[in-house]
């Protein structure tokens, strides 16, 4: 099983990992951002993650955060590998109305935030990381079975062995359980480009 290989950055206080599910309860102030904007650089929230050197290949998660009730609570895919070097996907609370489906790309030391609005009513989402050598594919599901891209991304810092799984954080001063399950390891479903041809 996956989590068998998983290994912990960051080990919570408070989690249960099963073959079939992980559950993190979040601890307050803890999160995953660098520089951007804000100025500044938070590298404390929990990260499970497997190691691999494949270079072709796609991980599935379905998250459930039911739990989140705190603006920026938020759980999600996470590929971590080091404080300047990761990126994340995940659906962060706002409000009783609003949530943010979004994506943080961090590439030598600097975040961004790409986000879309979704109503605060969803509780669960599915993601879909897929890579390709040192490029990355970012996709989400509500269902689990038609996904919808989120991003494509480069990492610089990622050319051979990398690490990849889950992460779960709240912020600000708050605490939910985010639920992990029908995780996969599966051959890359991001295809090659049939257009222009590379330089």
């Amino acid at each position: 099983m996956l989590t068998d290989s998983m290994k912990w950055t960051r080990e919570p206080a408070d989690y249960t990992i099963t073959p079939d599910k992980i559950e993190i309860t979040t601890e307050p102030h803890t999160d995953l951002w660098q520089r951007t904007y804000y100025r500044f650089r938070n590298d404390n929230a929990p990260v499970l993650q497997a190691q691999t050197d494949e270079q072709y290949f796609s991980f599935v998660v379905r998250t459930d955060f039911s739990g989140s009730h705190h603006r920026f609570d938020q759980c999600g895919i996470v590929m971590y590998l080091d404080s300047e070097n990761w990126l994340k996907a995940s659906v962060e609370y706002e409000n009783g109305e609003i949530q943010h489906l979004g994506s943080v790309v961090t590439d030598g030391g600097y975040s961004d935030w790409a986000t879309a609005e979704i109503p605060a009513s969803v509780t669960s989402m599915w993601y879909r990381l897929s890579r390709r050598e040192d490029d990355f594919r970012i996709e989400c599901s509500d269902d689990g079975v038609t996904f919808r891209q989120m991003r494509i991304c480069h990492m610089s810092q990622a050319t051979g062995t990398i690490r990849f799984g889950v992460y779960a954080c709240s912020p600000e001063d708050s605490s939910f359980t985010a639920v992990f399950t029908d995780m996969a390891l599966t051959e890359c479903m991001w295809q090659a480009h049939d257009g222009q041809q590379p330089d």
